[in-house]
Parts: C-alpha cells; structure tokens; sequence
C-alpha cells in the first residue's frame, strides 16, 4: 500500500506543471520584431506654405494588436489605410481611447529630430493604466514610432513654419456592448505634415471667453489624461466662443472660479507679484490639468535661467481681474504641441471685455520661450531634448 502511495504521488509532481502551468503572455511588443510593408504608390508631398493642421497624411501607419488571450502582437508598418472595427467595438460606444501629440521636425542641418518623445511615451503609457488597456514598454513603442518616421522622413517639411506631427492612438476594439474592461485592443501611429495650428498665424494673439458655466475636467476625473472624451464635449463651448467674438475658451474651475487651461493648451501668466516680483505662474498638476511637455519644457526652461520666480498654484479670476486692474499682468500666453506658444490678447468674462496687454509688452517672454523651443526643434541649438532619428 505505501509503495502504491508513492507511485501515484510522484506521477502527479511529474504531470501537474505541465497540463496547468499558465501560459506566459508578452508584457509588451518588441521593436525588433517590427515589420515593414511598403506602401507601392508614394502620394505627392504638400507644399509646406498650403499647410493646414490635421488634414494630410503620410504613405505609412504603424499598427500593433493586442488580445487578452494571445498578448501582443508583432508591430507592423503597413501602407496607410482604414480601420476596420466591428460595430460593437468598445471605443465607438464607451470612448475606451486615448492618443498623443508629438512633432518631428526637419532640422537646419537637414536631420529630423523629435522633441522630448519619452515624456509622450510616459503619458500615454499613464492614460492607458486609467482607461485599463493593456500597459507597453515606453522604450519599444517609441523605438517603432522612429522606424515610422524615419521610413516617412520626405514627410517631414523643408521648412521652419512646419512639421511633421505623430499621433499615437490606443482603442478598444473589444466585440461588446458591455461596460467592462477591453479584451482585444488596437494601437496605431498616423503621421502628416502640418502647419500652423491658428489660421491667424503662428504667433499672433488670441481672444479667450470665460464663462463658469463650463467645465472641462474636475476633481476625481481624467482631466490629467489625454483621452478623447476629454476634447469632443469641449467643440459645442469653443463654437459658443466663436459666436460670442472670441477665438478660444479659458477653462475655469469651481466656487473661486480657478484658471486651469486655455483651450487645448496650458496657461502661463507672467506678471508682477505684490512685492514687485516678477513671476512666471502656472496652475498646478492637481488631477484637472493636462502634463503638457511643453508645458514642462517652459517651466524647465525657466528654472534653469533663474531670472525670476517660477510658480505651479492656483489662481482664480478674482485674482486675475484684480492684477489686471493694477497693471500688473505683463504677459498670458498659452503652450501646446501644436502651436508650441500662443499670446493671449483679450478676455470676455460675464459680460465684459478685458484687454491683456501681452503685445504690448513685447511679448518678451513668449517670445523668448517660443524662440528657445524652435532653436532647439530645428536644430539650430544642441540639445538632449531633440534626439536625431533621420
């Protein structure tokens, strides 16, 4: 009886591991596995002067695929094409989405560069924890999007006034109608050319309407995430600022009526304090506010020159109104991808309308800043910043 005991004991250490050792899945895709599908027919290259924001695309997208069953999948580059979604895809019904925005740029000495990419692979890897798609290696995803801009490179404008801008997508393709966790999930990179994101130009001054009927993230929220449930809500309110004179909205927060951004760009306000120092504010990373990495590039930048106060708080437009009206608001400006520095001009507020004398101030601090970031996209200064990928 032992010597049977003992027999079915050892066949059951040798079986068990392997009928029910659980299968181990990729915790990410790798850049070495990318493959490349080339496009046969190479569409004609814009005129970079006839370039509007968002309305042109390069031969070539990157796609990687992803199921709860098998993992990841091999990253292709394939010709650009359209998505084909099932109907009940999760994205289309319960905005399981987010997506980045990043530029290449085509350097004075002929290089294409990028600018700060891993703060862009680190934010998007944050959305994709919160809207629960799988997670990815930020070094892999970034390693495929420079093998998608350097097959893309002619893309990238011969110009200073334009670039070439990346946009990372993460949807939900899940089959179900039911509010719950993605099983199968889709990530892809689209690039084009762009100019200018303001039809006005790339530096002129901008009228902002700030009304406290609209909200664009609270506390609690995913206002600190670039998803796209974050942007569609806001194209009724910016339409209620065309129809009222302005050009943009100046989001506000609260009972106090807290600054927090400007459209779909961070706000700085430099002004004199009330001990008659100069200081650069900007509201804090408090869960409503987007980590813009020009935002951070500014702010960077700033610390680093040393010239005057830099300040992450609130503010709210009691504060605001109240400099305003003691001449002490030197410049408002606001910061994004796409336009990189934007002057604020004007403000509409219950009523009336408050000139911000950011012209007339220069504006030399924007300025500054907006010639500091271009030196550094376009290769006229060295920097860490702008890595060469072509």
């Amino acid at each position: 009886m032992a010597a049977f005991r003992t027999v079915v004991r050892t066949r059951w250490i040798r079986t068990f591991p392997v009928a029910l050792a659980p299968r181990r899945l990729a915790s990410s895709f790798k850049a070495a596995d990318l493959s490349v599908e080339r496009n046969p027919k190479s569409a004609a290259k814009p005129d970079p002067s006839t370039l509007v924001f968002g309305k042109q695309f390069s031969d070539h997208m990157l796609t990687v695929e992803w199921n709860a069953d098998g993992g990841w999948e091999a990253p292709q580059i394939k010709p650009f094409q359209n998505l084909s979604l099932h109907p009940a895809s999760s994205a289309l019904h319960y905005s399981i989405e987010l997506f980045e925005g990043m530029k290449a740029f085509r350097g004075v000495d002929n290089h294409v560069r990028l600018f700060r990419p891993m703060l862009n692979m680190e934010r998007m890897h944050r959305s994709a924890k919160r809207s629960c798609l799988p997670t990815f290696d930020k070094v892999e995803l970034l390693e495929c999007i420079k093998k998608l801009v350097e097959l893309e490179q002619e893309w990238v404008p011969y110009s200073e006034d334009a670039s070439l801008y990346i946009r990372p997508t993460f949807i939900g393709t899940e089959p179900s109608l039911g509010v719950t966790r993605a099983g199968r999930a889709l990530l892809f990179v689209i690039v084009g050319p762009v100019g200018p994101y303001f039809a006005t130009g790339s530096f002129n001054p901008v009228s902002l309407l700030a009304d406290p009927s609209f909200v664009r993230a609270w506390k609690g929220g995913v206002g600190a995430y670039k998803m796209g449930g974050n942007y569609g809500p806001t194209i009724a309110v910016q339409s209620e600022a065309v129809q009222r004179g302005c050009q943009q909205v100046l989001w506000l927060y609260g009972d106090t009526e807290e600054i927090t951004e400007v459209g779909t760009m961070n706000l700085f306000i430099y002004w004199t304090d009330e001990n008659g120092e100069k200081e650069l504010v900007t509201p804090p990373l408090d869960g409503i506010i987007l980590p813009g990495v020009t935002r951070q590039s500014l702010l960077d930048l700033a610390r680093n020159w040393n010239e005057f106060k830099v300040t992450e708080r609130k503010m709210g437009m009691k504060e605001l109104l109240s400099a305003l009206d003691a001449g002490r608001i030197l410049e408002v400006f606001g910061a994004g991808t796409a336009c990189v520095v934007c002057p604020v001009g004007s403000l509409l507020y219950k009523g009336q309308t408050y000139n911000i004398p950011t012209m007339q101030n220069g504006p030399d601090l924007a300025k500054r800043f907006y010639k500091e970031l271009t030196d550094i996209q376009y290769g006229r200064k060295a920097s860490e910043w702008a890595p060469v990928v072509a």
